[in-house]
C-alpha cells in the first residue's frame, strides 16, 4: 500500500449481500476545512422502542461508520480530560485539515496517489480517546513476558537496519539501535516470531507487512487511514458483518447465533471464532480462537474479545468491546465507538473489492530485490542491506506531518 497519513480519514460507501458476493465503492471528498461541529453527548440515550426485524429481533442492519475522528489512545497532553471542549475541537479541525492540504500537495508533486485520491479529514470527535477503560484512555502496561517479546522483535528489526543511513544518521526509525557499517549476521535468521510488519529484508513474501500481502489486520477493527465501514445483515438465526477497510481489503464475518460452543482450541482463524447472543436489545459477541499469525498490539492467539452492539436510534449504533490477553496486558481494556448509518440508496452498486499490492506489487517487489542482490554480487550496485526499505528514515524526518490526534 502507498504512504499513509497518520490520522483516520475519508468518506467511503460499502455494501454486501449476506452469504453472497460483496463489493465496495470509494467516493472521494475534498480536504476542506470542516465546519464547526456541536459537541457530541457524553452518553447516547437508548430509544424507548428499539427498531425490530420482521422476526422480532433488535434491528442492527445497515451500512455504518464512525463519522468523527477519535484517537484510540488519549494524547498525553490531555491527561485525564475525557472530552474535548468545543473550542478544542474547532481548533483541531482547522489544524488537521491544514496538515492534510499540505501533505496532499507535496505528495501529488512526488507522484503518490493516496493523499489526492483517498484522503479527507473527518471532524474531531467529542472524546479524547476511544479507550474508555483504563480511565486514563491509554493501553494497559505490558506484562514482563510481553515486554521481552516486544524487545526481541525490536532488536531483530534494528539489526537488519544497522548498516543503513537511517542508523548512520540516527533517525527516528533507528531509535534504540546503533550504526554498524557491516551487514548484520542476523540478516539470514528467521524473525523471533511470525512477522506481521515490514522489515528491512525481502527474501520472501513473509518479510513484508500484512497489508503488503493483502492480509487485513482483523479484529478488533477501529478504523484507519482510509476509513472503516461495515454492513450488518440479519436473517432469522444468523448475522453477517462485512468490513470495508483500507483501500478495498473487504472481509466478511459470520456470527454463530444458535448457542453452539466455540470451536476446539486446536482450530485457529484469522478473525477468530464469533459466538453471539442477545442480552435484551444488545447483541453480545464472544470471540476467541485467533490465529498466532494475527497481531493486535502484540496479542495473538490468546486474544479474547467481548463485543456489545446496541441500536440507539434510527441512525445510531453503539459499539463497545472489552479486550483481554493476560499474556500481554496487565489488565483488560475497553473501547467505545458510536456509528452513524449511511445511505442504502446511494451505496446500492459496488465493484468487487480487490487488493492489488499482494496480487501485483509484491511479486514485483521480490523480483526487484533479487535484481539488486545480483547487481551487488557483480559489483554493479549498492549493498541492499545498506538500504532502508522500511521507510524508517524518510517518513520519520518530518516529511510526513503527524496528525495532532496521534501525538
Amino acid at each position: 500500500m502507498g504512504d499513509r497519513f497518520s490520522g483516520s480519514i475519508l468518506t467511503v460507501a460499502i455494501a454486501a449481500v449476506a452469504g453472497a458476493a460483496i463489493s465496495v465503492s470509494v467516493t472521494r471528498t475534498s480536504a476542506q476545512a470542516p465546519a464547526v461541529s456541536g459537541a457530541a453527548p457524553t452518553t447516547i440515550p437508548l430509544q424507548t422502542a428499539p427498531l425490530k426485524t420482521a422476526w422480532g429481533e433488535p434491528d442492527l442492519q445497515g451500512i455504518w461508520t464512525v463519522e468523527f475522528d477519535t484517537p484510540l489512545q488519549r494524547p498525553a497532553k490531555y491527561a485525564n480530560q475525557e472530552f474535548f471542549t468545543e473550542a478544542q475541537r474547532t481548533e483541531l479541525d482547522v489544524l488537521r485539515t491544514g496538515i492534510l492540504d499540505r501533505f496532499a500537495t507535496e505528495r501529488d508533486i512526488n507522484g503518490a496517489y493516496n493523499a489526492a485520491t483517498f484522503f479527507t479529514t473527518k471532524r474531531t470527535g467529542a472524546r479524547t480517546s476511544s479507550i474508555v477503560d483504563p480511565p486514563n484512555g491509554r493501553l494497559p502496561p505490558l506484562t514482563p513476558e510481553a515486554q521481552k517479546t516486544a524487545a526481541a522483535d525490536r532488536e531483530f528489526r534494528l539489526a537488519l537496519l544497522q548498516s543503513t543511513e537511517t542508523c548512520n544518521k540516527m533517525l527516528p526509525g533507528c531509535a534504540g539501535g546503533k550504526y554498524v557499517p557491516t551487514t548484520s549476521p542476523r540478516r539470514a535468521e528467521a524473525p523471533p516470531r511470525y512477522n506481521t510488519g515490514r522489515m528491512n529484508r525481502n527474501d520472501g513474501p513473509e518479510d513484508s507487512s500484512l497489508a503488503e500481502r493483502c492480509l487485513t489486520l482483523g479484529l478488533p477493527e477501529f478504523g484507519g487511514a482510509t476509513g472503516s465501514f461495515r454492513r450488518i445483515v440479519q436473517t432469522p438465526g444468523g448475522i453477517s458483518i462485512f468490513y470495508d477497510v483500507g483501500q478495498g481489503q473487504g472481509w466478511q464475518r459470520n456470527i454463530v447465533m444458535d448457542g453452539r460452543p466455540h470451536l476446539p482450541a486446536s482450530i485457529r482463524q484469522w478473525y477468530g471464532d464469533s459466538r453471539g447472543h442477545w442480552e435484551g436489545d444488545t447483541l453480545v459477541i464472544d470471540v476467541t480462537n485467533f490465529s498466532p499469525k494475527t497481531d493486535v498490539f502484540g496479542s495473538r492467539q490468546d486474544l479474547h474479545l467481548v463485543e456489545r452492539w446496541t441500536r440507539t436510534g434510527p441512525m445510531t449504533l453503539a459499539y463497545e468491546v472489552k479486550i483481554e490477553d493476560p499474556t500481554v496486558w496487565t489488565r483488560p481494556w475497553t473501547v467505545k465507538q458510536e456509528f452513524g448509518r449511511q445511505s442504502d440508496q446511494e451505496n446500492r452498486i459496488y465493484p468487487e473489492p480487490r487488493c492489488l499490492e499482494g496480487n501485483y506489487g509484491l511479486p514485483g517487489l521480490l523480483a526487484g530485490r533479487r535484481v539488486e542482490d545480483a547487481a551487488f554480487a557483480e559489483g554493479r550496485g549498492p549493498d541492499p542491506a545498506a538500504t532502508d526499505n522500511t521507510y524508517g528514515g524518510a517518513l520519520t524526518r518530518g516529511e510526513v506531518p503527524q496528525d495532532p490526534l496521534q501525538q
